[in-house]
């Protein structure tokens, strides 16, 4: 799964820094920026905060957004309160057969920037929170869905959920949660394979393109490290150093 997620503002502004459009840096920086809950240090999707998308209607002039998508169809704030815990995630495999997101994944795809994600490993009947990224620092592009939802009054935002698929070997160590049936981890992609992704699907090999980029990250271009615990009592906030390095002895034997 992917619940935890990290977003600073260089990252979030990787793509539209790709363009080298100035203007329109400074654009997103004073328009789009201040209505983020950026910068995210560490950010749970049940909280739902608003961050930038980059979707196929302008791939470099990203969005704002809430996590947690919401479908077209849902018709009021009672609806919106019912389903977007459970639209936080998509899962990859079934994103064109589920109702919650086969209209998205048909038409509205997108992409978000992060620094990198959390994840928990049981150990002992106890839990310990992981940071997960890419190995050269990079950003970490992962796939995702949106949705424009408009509610009964006329009132509109942007939703989305993010992509998952089967966890990699790394992930199988880490998200060893006993309750699911495998590990999870959320849809990684190149630069290239991003590009694909927020392509339009005119006809089914289109939609064959879109599916065949549902696989798992290479374990050897991401790292880890255990973190500060990001629940209860223990939990420090949204601070800087949320992904910072924390060891637990009773670890030390387990990777």
């Amino acid at each position: 799964m992917c619940y935890d997620i990290k977003a600073t503002y260089e990252t979030q502004l990787k793509r539209a820094k790709q363009r080298g459009d100035l203007k329109a840096i400074e654009e997103i920086t004073e328009k789009l920026l201040p209505y983020t809950d950026l910068p995210l240090y560490h950010a749970s999707g049940f909280s739902h905060p608003e961050l930038l998308i980059y979707t196929d209607e302008d791939p470099y002039f990203p969005k704002v957004a809430t996590w947690g998508l919401v479908p077209y169809w849902v018709k009021d704030d009672e609806g919106l309160k019912k389903i977007w815990n459970s639209t936080l995630n998509a899962r990859g495999e079934t994103i064109f057969e589920k109702p919650s997101f086969k209209h998205a994944a048909e038409h509205q795809r997108c992409i978000i920037y992060v620094d990198g994600f959390y994840e928990h490993h049981h150990f002992q009947k106890n839990t310990y929170p992981y940071f997960i990224s890419k190995k050269d620092n990079s950003p970490m592009v992962l796939a995702g869905l949106w949705s424009k939802w408009t509610n009964e009054n006329g009132s509109s935002m942007n939703t989305f959920s993010i992509v998952t698929t089967q966890g990699n070997n790394l992930m199988a160590k880490i998200h060893n949660n006993p309750k699911l049936e495998g590990p999870r981890m959320p849809l990684i992609l190149s630069d290239e394979l991003a590009d694909k992704w927020l392509m339009p699907i005119l006809d089914e090999h289109d939609k064959q393109i879109i599916e065949r980029l549902i696989t798992s990250y290479p374990e050897e271009e991401l790292s880890s490290h255990t973190v500060a615990k990001l629940r209860g009592k223990e939990y420090a906030g949204n601070v800087e150093q949320s992904s910072d390095e924390v060891i637990y002895d009773e670890l030390n034997t387990l990777f």
